[in-house]
């Protein structure tokens, strides 16, 4: 079994909720907590690793929640695309506002707001120090975008996927609702899929397994936690295989 514990992650994803974006604002974005992780993610740059971030939506609009509304399903999952874009260009500009070059690549074709995203033109920039927001899902409805980050991580071969979460790892119950919960320091992908975890959706951990891409799992609330998981630190969750 490879020891994860001592490897060096060189190129990771990062997947980002847009409720992460929102800080303590309702809905939309909070301009403190924005700055905040785009400095977590020009540090983790900085250091020399590959950054490539995957942006949800639901700080705007959730298609799933869309849908529950009487939006058509894919018309919704559309809708909650767009809402990803927002987000992606908002963090470009916060992560170039930190000093740091990065490109917001879209999965739905936007060439007057940002470039298309391809496998190509997202290594071109990995290679480059660019941090890469891959916004728009995987651009087909029905899927989410924890999916959509365990796609891009095998698309890109990267070497993780950090999960940013509201809690420092994975848990028995929600700690939030249950103060006996209990934090895993390790799961396999199976144990995580057959125990219904829902700190991602089975899709994404079965993408993950099939193709043996270890997931972090932490906490984004404190400064400075991306670059401390990527150097071994912090408290988080290993789901691996």
């Amino acid at each position: 079994m490879p020891d994860y514990a001592s490897k060096r992650y060189k190129r990771v994803v990062v997947k980002l909720s847009g409720e992460a974006l929102q800080g303590s604002s309702p809905h939309g974005l909070d301009a403190v907590t924005l700055e905040q992780i785009a400095r977590d993610l020009a540090t983790a740059s900085e250091n020399g690793h590959e950054i490539a971030v995957v942006v949800g939506g639901g700080n705007f609009f959730r298609g799933i929640k869309g849908a529950e509304t009487g939006i058509e399903r894919a018309r919704a999952d559309s809708i909650g695309m767009l809402a990803t874009v927002m987000n992606g260009l908002a963090l470009e500009q916060a992560v170039e506002g930190q000093g740091r070059p990065a490109r917001c690549l879209s999965a739905v074709p936007m060439p007057s707001l940002c470039e298309s995203f391809s496998r190509r033109a997202a290594l071109h920039h990995l290679a480059k120090g660019r941090v890469v927001i891959a916004a728009g899902g995987t651009g087909n409805p029905f899927f989410t975008t924890d999916t959509g980050a365990v796609l891009r991580a095998a698309e890109l071969s990267a070497d993780a996927v950090l999960k940013a979460t509201q809690v420092d790892g994975v848990y028995t119950a929600d700690p939030k609702r249950d103060p006996s919960a209990r934090r895993y320091d390790r799961l396999t992908h199976d144990e995580a899929i057959a125990q219904n975890l829902a700190v991602m959706d089975t899709a994404a951990f079965a993408l993950a397994r099939d193709n043996r891409i270890p997931i972090i799992v932490f906490s984004i609330g404190e400064p400075g936690a991306i670059a401390s998981v990527l150097s071994g630190g912090g408290r988080s969750t290993l789901v691996a295989p």
